[in-house]
């Protein structure tokens, strides 16, 4: 099952696709069960509220504005050098702990939005990832009980700005640049995909050249293992979103390094659960002056 979340009108929406099409409500209308994020902060049965929206109305996702399907997580937790090949074209070693860093809400954009080129650097680089949104909240969660804390899962692009992330052994100010986090267009419910979404084909594109080709199977940490990991310290609360991590083939590492322009358009694909597309423009002086 996917579950969008959207507006129409100024009004917030949810629908529901299981192969036929889009069907759902907006908060004016009868028998609006919540917005996608109250669903998921309430612990809902997400896939239950999806096929009770699918005998309402058709949706066209082209005729609203489509959201973040968590606009703002209360932990946005991003993980590092989660795959073998992007270990290899760092230079680093393989990691005995997990690399975590943070995310923050002001940098999130939805599927189709800008992604922003700020005037302060034109090292506005890409990164496709699988996103793991949180649905039951918990601390020093144990391994095999991790899967039951997931809600669901999406996409997303963890665009960074190198220059600004390598300045410093903290990687907070590259990773926050505003509009840069692009993360949608959905949520895919997990009895939709293999426990974990393990195994499934992931791809970035950078205006339909394959830059990124990898499968999740390939993560060093896996689902199971970063919920139990971060838990330990960290608890997790439903609506937190961690972004598990990217493979080889970023911008930065190749020769000559490929960073994305203005006009250019990053996809993020995962088999099963759909693409992500966002174009990329220059931020403007009025914007960059807010």
């Amino acid at each position: 099952m996917r579950i969008v979340h959207f507006e129409k009108g100024g009004a917030p929406g949810i629908a529901a696709d299981e192969g036929s099409g889009w069907h759902g409500l907006t908060e004016r209308e009868s028998g609006f069960p919540g917005t996608l994020p109250e669903l998921i902060a309430q612990g809902a049965d997400l896939s239950r509220v999806g096929r009770d929206l699918l005998p309402m109305q058709a949706i066209d996702l082209n005729a609203v504005r489509i959201l973040p399907p968590v606009p703002k997580p209360p932990k946005i937790l991003c993980v590092g050098l989660n795959y073998d090949d992007h270990l290899e074209e760092s230079g680093l070693k393989k990691p005995v702990y997990l690399e975590i860093f943070a995310r923050f809400a002001t940098s999130l954009i939805a599927h189709g939005e800008l992604i922003r080129l700020p005037p302060e650097s034109s090292t506005l680089d890409y990164e496709a990832e699988l996103a793991v949104v949180i649905g039951r909240g918990g601390r020093r969660i144990k391994r095999d009980r991790a899967l039951d804390h997931v809600a669901g899962y999406s996409l997303f692009n963890d665009a960074t700005i190198r220059e600004f992330q390598l300045r410093t052994p903290q990687w907070t100010m590259g990773k926050n640049f505003d509009g840069t986090g692009a993360f949608g267009p959905w949520l895919v419910t997990s009895d939709a995909l293999p426990p974990g979404a393990h195994g499934l084909r992931i791809q970035g594109r950078l205006n339909g050249r394959v830059m990124q080709e990898s499968s999740t199977d390939k993560l060093i940490f896996n689902v199971s293992a970063l919920i139990e990991m971060i838990s330990v310290a960290i608890s997790l609360e439903p609506g937190d979103v961690i972004i598990t991590g990217t493979p080889g083939g970023v911008g930065a590492a190749r020769k000559p390094p490929v960073f994305m322009q203005p006009g250019d358009v990053f996809e993020v694909e995962i088999e099963g659960m759909g693409v992500l597309s966002n174009p990329v423009q220059r931020e403007s002086q009025e914007e960059a002056s807010r």
